[in-house]
């Protein structure tokens, strides 16, 4: 049966009604078109100006007041009564149910289209969406689903077999549902909006390649637009020095990346960074750097790079930087300032801090262990030594660690503790510094037994929903919210749980778990599955629009570390799948032809970015995204930290390194 369709409003032009059909037949199909259009209007906004009008039934040929234009060959004869029998009504927006051999004489056409078109040119015709002024071929209309709410009249098995309807509100993304199963009608359809959806014949190979090309993307766009610059700017496709190293054009995104390079069997680009360090970078620069970010991007990854490659370059490198950083530590305490100038070895602290930062203090112990290792100089290991008994002897209200201590009294700063930023990686090397010691330094371990112990007394709590998270304690009260930078934690409870005291093996493993399920859903209820900075578990369940309290995603790492963490130790594959979600997430939304860029909030479908490419994105989420589809002996645990920039250096056994001067050598088999 031939189908007419409404015009724009703008366009339409209303015919006389005709007087052929009963008032009742009009007033019950003109209630019945409002009913449907403000259904329309409120489930598919978007569609507001391509509406479709349909025929009531046992009225045919007679114009209707809310049509366009009717067709000729429907208007002007009244069709017999055998003619009727085959006929259906048909819903709004619904193809019309048509019987086969109906369908071989008369096929649907474009409103406006008045002459008759023959029945061979006529087949080879599809109806097609209002405002599509394309025709498409019969091929191509074969994967094209329609969009239709509430779908009730049965189609042939032939055409249902080529089309796929979706539930309302969900937009028809076709080459995102192409190949999916075709959802139940009047059930909830949950869409990922993800466009490379996980198929069974993407294997764990295939998915590391994938993630190796992503880098490869964030690699090439920083050569190309950024070289040399700390970071980039994906979208005004130019490079960035920023404060944190005093404007200096230091190359932090090489440094960081060198790692990633190696470990990921792309050794040609690897030498090309190793030969703009040994060619360019100086260190001797009037720059006010951050002693925390200088150490634990440039000191951690060079010590990294020196130990995968076994380059001399690097070991040089590290040293002359490690020097320059020294004098912060030139304090009436020990306790080193934030910032130094690498020139004048001056120092100061943040000018918006009370005080040092724990997490800044606190994580410096790896690589200055490392430092002395390889140099033979006791002063390094001598430096954060001191801090770490330094801060065992001070006062623990309520068994917490606060955020800040002044570095020229060494007493405490404002009343706050956190896990996640300020806090965070204080306590995570506290748990790595025993495995870096081969298990062997129990000070390390029993300052970390402790302060978790009190992190889980005061500050870990279930949510109204039930979902553990860890909340900030300011001034004797606990905020009910929880830090993208605190997933980490998840990892860390994990990775800690063998060797507890009083037998807690298995309950730190599940609290691991516990942050973990925690951490994936602040990813998967927003619109991107990416997730937020900052977030509040107890509104998911009644607010859930609120729940993001910064929106923002900068391409951090920490969910992913965690299931990296958790997948090693339990092999179970949900890490991996919620790890890849992550992947495609990222690729989807955060690429850009210039790079990778963060995002400005996770919650609209329509993102925004911020147009930074972090270096962390190649030293940390890549890397931890590869591992966690390799193998376990790339990396194996028992011989490697990773220090807080995933930078990989290797377990002291009895002092030493198990690893000799030569190159670890990376298969691409892993």
């Amino acid at each position: 049966m031939a189908k007419t369709y409404l015009l724009p409003l703008y366009d339409r032009r209303v015919p006389t009604f005709s007087s052929r059909a009963s008032s009742f037949l009009h007033r019950r199909a003109t209630q019945r078109l409002s009913k449907r259009l403000i259904i329309l209007i409120l489930v598919a906004f978007t569609l507001c100006f391509a509406v479709f009008s349909f025929l009531p039934k046992k009225v045919v040929g007679i114009p209707d007041p809310y049509q366009g234009e009717t067709l000729e060959h429907d208007v002007e004869d009244r069709q017999s009564q055998d003619e009727m029998k085959d006929r259906e009504p048909v819903e709004p927006n619904v193809k019309d149910k048509q019987s086969q051999d109906e369908m071989k004489d008369r096929e649907p056409v474009e409103p406006n289209v008045k002459d008759k078109q023959s029945q061979d040119e006529m087949k080879d015709r599809e109806p097609v969406e209002p405002n599509v002024k394309d025709k498409q071929s019969q091929d191509e209309m074969k994967d094209r689903g329609p969009v239709e709410p509430n779908v009730k009249d049965k189609q042939n098995e032939d055409e249902m077999k080529d089309r796929e309807p979706v539930e309302p509100n969900v937009k028809d993304k076709q080459d995102m549902i192409r190949d999916r199963e075709e959802p139940e009608h009047n059930v909830e359809y949950k869409q990922d909006k993800i466009r490379d959806v996980e198929e069974p014949e993407f294997d764990t190979e295939d998915k590391r390649d994938k993630i190796r090309e992503m880098m490869m993307h964030a690699w090439h766009s920083y050569k190309m637009y950024a070289w040399g610059h700390n970071e980039l700017r994906p979208l005004a496709k130019r490079g960035i020095d920023d404060r944190m190293f005093g404007n200096a054009k230091l190359g932090v995104t090489i440094v960081d990346s060198l790692g990633t390079l190696y470990i990921m069997g792309l050794h040609e680009e690897f030498k090309i960074g190793q030969q703009w360090i040994e060619q360019n970078l100086d260190f001797d620069v009037n720059a006010d750097v951050s002693l925390f970010e200088a150490n634990i991007r440039l000191i951690g990854g060079l010590l990294s790079a020196y130990y995968l490659s076994g380059q001399e370059i690097f070991k040089l490198k590290v040293v002359e930087l490690a020097d320059k950083l020294l004098p912060a530590f030139n304090t009436p305490t020990g306790i080193p300032h934030g910032v130094v100038n690498l020139r004048s070895g001056a120092h100061y602290g943040w000018s918006w801090a009370s005080g040092s930062i724990l997490s800044e203090i606190g994580t410096l112990h790896l690589e200055f262990v490392h430092l002395t290792y390889i140099t033979g100089n006791p002063v390094y290991s001598q430096k954060v030594m001191h801090i770490r008994k330094l801060l065992a002897k001070m006062d623990h209200p309520n068994g917490l660690y606060r955020n800040f201590v002044d570095p020229h009294t060494g007493h405490w700063g404002q009343h706050h503790t956190s896990v996640g930023g300020l806090g965070d990686s204080f306590y995570e090397y506290l748990l790595k510094s025993w495995l870096m010691s081969n298990k062997t330094d129990r000070e390390a371990r029993k300052m970390y037994d402790d302060a978790i112990e009190a992190i889980e007394r005061n500050l870990i709590r279930k949510s109204t929903g039930g979902l553990t998270f860890i909340g900030d304690w300011e001034y004797g009260n606990l905020k009910r919210k929880m830090g993208h930078m605190s997933c980490f934690a998840g990892g860390m409870f994990a990775m800690g749980a063998k060797g507890s005291p009083n037998n807690k093996e298995e309950h730190y493993l599940q609290l691991g778990a516990e942050i973990a399920q925690t951490c994936h859903e602040s990813y998967d209820r927003t619109a991107l599955k990416l997730g937020p900075e900052t977030f509040a578990p107890d509104l998911w369940a009644t607010r859930p629009a609120d729940s993001g309290l910064v929106r923002s995603y900068i391409l951090r790492p920490e969910v992913i570390e965690t299931y990296f963490y958790m997948w090693r130790l339990t092999h179970d594959p949900k890490y991996r799948q919620w790890g890849w979600e992550a992947a495609q997430a990222i690729n989807k939304y955060c690429r850009v032809n210039g790079g990778f860029s963060g995002l400005t909030n996770v919650y609209s479908s329509n993102p925004t970015h911020d147009d930074v490419q972090q270096s962390f994105f190649l030293a940390e989420t890549l890397k931890y995204l590869y591992l966690l589809f390799s193998n376990d002996d790339l990396l194996p645990l028992e011989n490697w930290v990773f220090n807080t920039e995933a930078h990989p250096l290797p377990v002291l056994h009895n002092g030493h390194s198990l690893l000799g001067s030569d190159p670890i050598q990376i298969d691409a088999a892993w």
